[in-house]
């Protein structure tokens, strides 16, 4: 089977489960787009990586890619490999100097680590078709891609009424209990006063 290179496009709260999220996934130089349901604690480990924050210490998945670092694996890819009642199945393909192996993953670890690494992901058309959403050519148009995939998570209505004063405090409280999520939120809305 062909593999079909994704990107990730989208990251926000899920519309169909309560304190959930969904990835969105979306094929390269084409229109389909893949929506994965995953938790919290695999959305914020996601966001962090796509945003480049640099938490005080390593995350689970920044812990896994030093441990793979030390020992010379190098991830070449992700791949969605299964899509069984309603759950997707990926593998992490990795490589030593000797050997290729092939690792049983959840699929959002995969991507965290896919971020991590820089290493593409991918998937079958069997998934797309069963799982995916086409969007229409002059609809791909109207969207802004290249907005921060995180723009949709945590929404905090109320960051537009605190000062700037008020936001750092806010933002060192956040960091200092590791809820990268809301970090995010929070140091958009204090890049946006400094324009």
């Amino acid at each position: 089977m062909k593999k079909i290179e994704l990107e990730i496009v989208a990251l926000s709260h899920s519309i169909t489960q309560s304190h959930s999220y969904a990835v969105v996934l979306g094929e390269v130089n084409g229109l389909r787009r893949l929506p994965i349901v995953i938790g919290g604690f695999e959305a914020q480990a996601i966001a962090v990586a796509l945003e480049r924050m640099q938490p005080s210490r390593p995350l689970t998945h920044d812990l896994m890619k030093n441990f793979m670092m030390a020992f010379n694996i190098e991830l070449h890819e992700v791949v969605i490999n299964d899509l069984q009642e309603g759950i997707f199945f990926s593998k992490l393909v990795c490589s030593t100097q000797h050997d290729t192996v092939e690792i049983d993953s959840r699929t959002s670890d995969a991507l965290a680590l896919a971020i991590r690494f820089g290493c593409p992901i991918f998937t079958y058309d069997t998934i797309l078709d069963n799982a995916g959403i086409l969007m229409e050519a002059d609809e791909k148009k109207k969207k802004n891609i290249a907005a921060p995939v995180t723009a949709d998570i945590a929404p905090e209505n109320d960051l537009h009424k605190l000062s700037l004063e008020e936001l750092d405090a806010l933002l060192t409280e956040v960091l200092e209990q590791e809820d990268y999520m809301r970090a995010i939120a929070i140091r958009d809305e204090i890049k946006s006063r400094k324009r």
